[in-house]
């Protein structure tokens, strides 16, 4: 059997839904795999400083901004500097782990870990390595010597790769997404379960896996407007607890805390509101339309400007008042749900079999 290390980091949800989806695929193929977090491997210490540090600028106005656009994405010396830090703490564990269970291929979707992989691969001569990343613009600390393959998911982001690797081999793919989003239920039987009318708009509020942004106020202004408000608060214990509190007197506001069952709370909404990551992947296999919060510094800017020009798409402010004109607007535009999935998993599946006859590993 051919081994697989899938290696993600534990900032947010992003990067384990996509390992989570190759492992899938790749599992579906006859590979036996593994999923470490990078950030672990970092050690307790450098894991939560280095969680710290990002939650600190996320919610500083404008540093993650300055630190993405300034450093990251041309790859500034400061930004070198970061990832050459991180990486000396991660390079002898994720050594240590290899020289234990060898792999046939790794898959970075982590851009701290394609650094580490890219520097071992002297190392593991037999073992390809192949980095997915879903942001539309990779910034320069994604792009490594010793990469066999990037698979990234717009002609944009092929073209970032490029910038720094010129002669990069690049694969542009469909955003991958969990199996249970391409086989939702239908509307009505999800709206059903979950003891919804049929006959009131509903919508999916949510924000990543830590609720970035005033999503307490905003679900309940939105329920007041009269939508059926699907509010899932991630592993943000805190805003859970504030969405709970809003949700007592409002039979409108149904609060979910980290949920598997996205899939169906799609399903069963006319429009996902949330900020540009993933979950826009997801709404968007699923068909739904996207109302997206302008709340992701950074990359979330890139990203959210990238779902805009793919259609079926608005943005809002997280500002209460500013979100609830906007959906209801744009709950007034969405047309009738398709009684299936908008996306087949197959699309997906034929580039990632491709993307392994590339690099001899079909």
């Amino acid at each position: 059997m051919r081994r697989a290390l899938l290696l993600s980091g534990s900032l947010g949800a992003g990067h384990d839904m996509a390992a989570r989806a190759s492992a899938a695929s790749l599992g579906a193929r006859g590979w036996g795999t593994e999923t470490l977090d990078a950030m672990r491997l970092l050690g307790p210490k450098g894991g939560s400083a280095g969680e710290a540090v990002f939650r600190t600028m996320l919610a500083t106005p404008g540093l993650f901004d300055a630190f993405h656009f300034a450093a990251l994405r041309p790859g500034s010396r400061l930004a070198l500097l970061a990832d050459a830090v991180a990486r000396r703490q991660l390079v002898p564990r994720l050594r240590d782990y290899l020289d234990a269970h060898p792999a046939d291929l790794a898959v970075s979707v982590f851009a701290t870990a394609a650094s580490a992989v890219s520097m071992l691969a002297d190392r593991y001569p037999s073992m390809s390595h192949m980095v997915l990343c879903t942001d539309v613009t990779p910034h320069r600390l994604w792009v490594h010597p010793n990469v066999d393959l990037y698979l990234v998911t717009s002609g944009a982001a092929e073209a970032a790769v490029r910038r720094f690797q010129p002669r990069a081999r690049v694969r542009v793919v469909e955003a991958p997404v969990r199996p249970g989003f391409y086989d939702p239920p239908a509307q009505e039987p999800a709206r059903a379960a979950l003891g919804l009318p049929a006959d009131e708009p509903a919508a999916l509020l949510m924000s990543g896996a830590w609720g970035l942004g005033p999503i307490a106020a905003a679900a309940a202004a939105l329920a007041d407007a009269g939508v059926q408000v699907l509010a899932v608060a991630g592993r943000n214990a805190k805003l859970e607890n504030r969405l709970r509190a809003a949700a007592r007197h409002r039979s409108r506001l149904h609060v979910f805390g980290y949920t598997e069952e996205i899939p169906a709370l799609m399903a069963a909404s006319d429009l996902v509101i949330t900020s540009s990551g993933d979950t826009c992947a997801e709404a968007r296999t699923v068909g739904r339309a996207l109302l997206l919060l302008d709340v992701v510094q950074g990359h979330g800017r890139d990203n959210l400007q990238h779902e805009l020009e793919l259609g079926d798409a608005d943005v809002t402010s997280a500002r209460p008042a500013e979100m609830v004109r906007c959906a209801l607007a744009a709950l007034d535009r969405v047309k009738p749900p398709s009684p299936s999935a908008a996306r087949s998993p197959a699309t997906w599946e034929t580039a990632f079999g491709r993307a392994l006859e590339d690099i001899g590993l079909s």
